[in-house]
């Protein structure tokens, strides 16, 4: 999709009183998931039991603290 359609379809769904940072806030999170989304098919993604394995890991650790 090109940038000034996703950019004129979040303005169209956010509140006429929105700021720029609101603006800015969801041009960052779209970016960011597109990034993700891209890196996933170039099979650069974690598998969530991965991710799951290390959070487990690293709260246990700081439970020990």
């Amino acid at each position: 999709m090109n940038a000034k359609r996703v950019v004129r379809g979040i303005l169209s769904k956010m509140p006429d009183d929105c700021t720029l940072e609101d603006v800015q806030y969801h041009l960052y999170v779209r970016q960011a998931v597109e990034r993700g989304m891209q890196e996933i098919r170039e099979g650069k993604g974690i598998p969530h039991k991965q991710v799951a394995r290390e959070l487990r890991r690293k709260w246990r650790k700081l439970a020990a603290k």
